[in-house]
């Protein structure tokens, strides 16, 4: 009798442990089955903001395999509409509702795969279940804000949060000619990235026309008739007939912690490299788990599609018979906001600080190509460097175009554990029309190590 697989989640995580699984294993040896609450499967969320600023068409070219194909090509049943409600580890079961029936029926497994994501913060607050108030986290989301635009017409739109979403959203919003106000609790947008960077974030923002309210807390969600007209400030009232909640988002773990499968620290489920939660035949994947920061040394929760997939990969490979690993993360990400391109790796300042480093950093401005190439544009880059030893800790880049993919270069000497003096020496490739001839990663390295050498001095 062939083995049940149970996936919970139909998006990256849960559908690459599938594949993955199904690659090693065949129909006869291995039943698959995942459960999707979405009407959708193994689709693009970060391409949400671009379908609806009308960059790019939608919904179905963000999806990249459909149930249809899983069940004929790879002999996975995906439903999608189905939603696990509850896990009953003694009866090896899980709960699912059929959400268009509301019926609920429970189903065994041999093995379960948890990527249940993670879902949007809702704040407590008067009105904020009103009409017109949206989060944008998975691809029905996009589909219910397009159609709001669409039959509703909005002129006045305020994004709640200064996040890769919130920033994202807010450029998607202008694109389609909305006036559009940024309400963000912190001193900047992008808490992700240092004051200083995120500053240039917000310069940027003022430049599409957007109304940045910084250091500035949301009270309430002011209404007519069900559905939203203004939002409260405790600096005042922003009308608003379209409101974009870009809080964050938290690992969606309430039906595992209910069913005793144990959260890290850091609010995720806990697991190992081969993802494999403490009980037995139970793996984890995705937004949903701890990942393990390879600069800070501490489990860290990153909400980002590069890591699902590969986690979910891993998974399904171990389901599968093999054997694999997954080392751990540095959080690189990148985002834009109209001509602007802004990238983050590793730890900020504050991170490094509180990871217990003692540290420096040195920030440098630059050009995106040789200076006399028609197209240079503006780049500034951020290094943090541990002190003396001058390793790299984290890096932050803010530019025009082709400055955010540098983060790369930056994210794998991290990963490596280089120092900045071992970075001066890489041999990146110069062309007039891609870089000058000392690009600027280059340069950032060459002033993070004068600044460890001046240390080294005042050691001495």
């Amino acid at each position: 009798m062939a083995e049940r697989l149970v996936v919970v989640g139909g998006d990256a995580a849960g559908m690459a442990a599938a594949s993955q699984a199904r690659r090693r294993r065949p129909p006869d040896e291995l039943e698959i089955v995942a459960f999707e609450r979405g009407s959708y499967t193994s689709y693009s969320a970060c391409g949400i903001p671009y379908w609806v600023g009308d960059v790019i068409e939608g919904p179905e070219s963000l999806v990249v395999r459909d149930p249809r194909t899983f069940r004929d090509q790879y002999a996975i049943d995906a439903r999608t509409g189905h939603e696990v409600i509850e896990l009953d580890l003694d009866r090896r079961a899980v709960r699912v509702r059929d959400l268009e029936k509301q019926t609920d029926a429970w189903e065994g497994f041999d093995q379960l795969v948890m990527a249940t994501g993670s879902v949007p913060v809702r704040p407590p607050l008067t009105g904020v279940d009103a009409a017109g108030v949206f989060g944008v986290q998975v691809l029905d989301d996009g589909v219910v804000l397009r159609r709001f635009l669409e039959e509703q017409q909005p002129r006045n739109a305020v994004v709640v949060g200064g996040g890769y979403v919130g920033l994202e959203m807010a450029e998607a919003l202008t694109l389609r000619g909305l006036r559009v106000a940024l309400v963000e609790r912190a001193p900047q947008p992008m808490t992700t990235l240092d004051p200083d960077m995120g500053a240039l974030v917000a310069d940027a923002l003022r430049g599409l026309d957007v109304d940045v309210r910084v250091e500035t807390a949301v009270t309430g969600f002011e209404t007519t008739e069900g559905r939203v007209r203004a939002v409260t400030t405790d600096g005042g009232e922003l009308p608003a007939d379209l409101v974009i909640l870009g809080l964050g988002v938290r690992p969606n773990v309430d039906v595992a912690r209910a069913a005793g499968v144990p959260v890290g620290a850091a609010g995720g489920i806990a697991v190992d490299p081969r993802m494999r939660t403490a009980v037995e035949g139970v793996w984890a994947a995705g937004d949903c788990v701890e990942s393990f920061h390879l600069v800070s040394r501490r489990p860290v929760v990153v909400a980002l599609g590069t890591h699902a997939n590969k986690q979910g990969r891993i998974a399904g490979i171990n389901i599968g018979g093999g054997y694999a690993t997954f080392p751990g993360v540095v959080g690189t990400a990148a985002s834009k906001v109209c001509d602007y391109e802004v990238a983050r790796t590793g730890l900020t300042e504050a991170e490094a600080t509180a990871a217990g480093f003692e540290h420096l950093s040195a920030t440098v401005e630059s050009r995106t190509r040789a200076g006399y190439y028609p197209g240079a544009a503006p780049i500034t880059t951020k290094l943090v460097v541990e002190k003396r030893s001058g390793r790299l800790l984290g890096a932050q880049i803010v530019g025009r175009e082709g400055a955010a993919k540098r983060i790369d270069v930056l994210a794998a000497a991290l990963w490596n554990g280089m120092t900045v003096d071992a970075m001066l020496n890489l041999d990146l490739s110069y062309a007039p029309p891609y870089a000058p001839v000392w690009d600027p990663v280059l340069i950032a390295a060459r002033k993070a190590w004068e600044r460890v050498e001046d240390t080294l001095g005042d050691c001495r």
